[in-house]
């Protein structure tokens, strides 16, 4: 993070992953899940789906999808999050290519 003052208030700028700026622990990982459910939300209001409706057609029950939607969604994996968005009518394309850096990172990408 880069550290500058305004105003006589020190001013960070983010990573762009709030989750390593807090320092969590597997914060890509957070930051991916994050992506899926915004993706999950956005595609069960367009749809005009209830929480059971959209519980139904992703295969878990309303209340995870309840958790999910009030940013709860530890007890889901990113596998979990990409199967209810294939279950949403999404399609999901994962791009394999060689790293910039010595190690490489996970990135969501959306249309």
């Amino acid at each position: 993070m880069k550290t500058r003052f305004v105003d006589g208030f020190e001013v960070h700028r983010g990573s762009g992953n709030v989750f390593a700026d807090l320092g969590l622990a597997d914060a890509e990982k957070l930051k991916i899940k994050t992506g899926l459910v915004i993706e999950i939300r956005k595609a069960m209001k367009s749809r005009g789906l209830t929480q059971q409706e959209a519980a139904k057609r992703m295969g878990i029950t309303q209340p995870k999808v309840s958790d999910m939607m009030r940013g709860d969604f530890t007890n889901l994996s990113e596998r979990k999050l990409m199967d209810c968005l294939t279950r949403l009518g999404y399609d999901i394309e994962i791009k394999v290519r060689p790293a910039r850096a010595e190690i490489g990172h996970l990135t969501l990408a959306t249309a």
